[in-house]
């Protein structure tokens, strides 16, 4: 059988699935033609897809601004994302209907200004998860977001935990979820249409690495620091293999091939960004099955013996929930994503105050 692209190998002839990394209409139809099984946003998605696709949108941003005359920026924002979401849903529904809500969802992400509030974010996701059908909502891994993930898989959603880039942080929101599961069942409630996942976001991880190696002047080839997201990921996906999970892992945050075609083969979801979908199926590297290839232990040993924050983020027991908020890699993505949510309001308000006089 001849395969469009890589990637659609990848799908069709795996277990592994992907999903597009933005709701940008543009994107999407490309992304199902291609074997995409999902998709995901947040506030930051939503303003590069304004960036993107503007056209599309501010008619009905100037129409909400009507609609909602005594609305915040945050309050038509918030809405603006729930549409953006729903509509990138529906060209979903037909996998999610096929697949009995295992596949075909779309990911909306709660506020990250509720990073240390499980009750804002749990109430959150409760809200969202009356949207669609196939709404998936993500949370980030703090600490408070290790109990939102519990209580909101105890109300009935599909979480998608994110902000997470370690071992400890995605072994304890499959603990959480298998307690709020566990409550659900326990009082008769359905569950057979939940699909968790938990975010590794490995290139971010690698990201921070490369910082503390500038920094600090570690003496090791920069290279190694290309495998840390990589290594930590196997290693959670062994683990959650071993423990039979229900959530499943899923990865994001690519910053080089090798984190697509090292993940093929293994029950888990890819979410990859339009750019990187093309350079995947530019690669010309064939899907070969890899999940359970380890890692070169020269390679593991080097990022072990150099890198303190690596071994934080490689052992299971690395961390404590009440130091995910303070691991380098989640300051920097909480820090991103709210400056993120800042600029994305700065668009909204241009709509509420136009023509400002310099």
């Amino acid at each position: 059988m001849q395969y469009k692209s890589p990637l659609q190998k990848t799908v069709m002839t795996t277990p592994t699935e992907f999903w597009n990394d933005s709701c940008a209409h543009s994107e999407l139809q490309s992304a199902l033609e291609n074997g995409a099984t999902g998709a995901t946003t947040n506030p930051v998605i939503v303003l590069g897809v304004l960036k993107k696709e503007m056209d599309l949108w501010k008619d009905r941003i100037a129409a909400l601004v009507k609609e909602m005359p005594s609305a915040t920026e945050d309050d038509i924002a918030w809405k603006l994302n729930e549409e953006m979401a729903v509509k990138g849903a529906k060209l979903f529904d037909p996998i999610f209907t096929k697949s009995k809500g295992k596949k075909g969802r779309l990911s909306i992400q709660t506020n990250a200004k509720y990073y240390r509030d499980a009750e804002a974010m749990w109430k959150q996701a409760v809200h969202f998860n009356t949207l669609a059908p196939n709404m998936q909502v993500k949370m980030p891994v703090t600490e408070a977001g290790v109990a939102a993930v519990e209580e909101s898989t105890y109300h009935g959603v599909s979480v998608n935990a994110t902000v997470s880039f370690s071992v400890p942080q995605v072994l304890a929101v499959a603990e959480a979820v298998e307690r709020g599961l566990k409550r659900r069942q326990a009082e008769g409630k359905d569950i057979s249409q939940m699909s968790p996942v938990c975010t590794m976001m490995g290139g971010r991880l690698d990201d921070y690495l490369k910082v503390v190696w500038k920094n600090e002047g570690v003496p090791c080839d920069p290279g190694v620091l290309e495998w840390a997201g990589i290594a930590c990921f196997k290693n959670a996906y062994k683990i959650y293999q071993q423990k039979k999970y229900t959530t499943r892992l899923l990865a994001a945050a690519y910053r080089n091939v090798m984190q697509w075609s090292e993940f093929v083969g293994g029950d888990v979801v890819l979410t990859i960004t339009s750019d990187w979908q093309e350079k995947i199926n530019k690669s010309g590297i064939d899907p070969t099955p890899r999940m359970d290839v380890p890692v070169d232990k020269t390679i593991l040993d080097t990022l072990k013996k150099y890198f303190p924050e690596f071994n934080r983020a490689f052992e299971g027991d690395g961390m404590k929930e009440s130091e995910f908020a303070d691991f380098g890699a989640t300051k920097r993505t909480l820090s991103q994503f709210l400056g993120g949510y800042a600029d994305l309001l700065g668009v909204i308000r241009g709509f509420m105050i136009p023509n400002v006089p310099k």
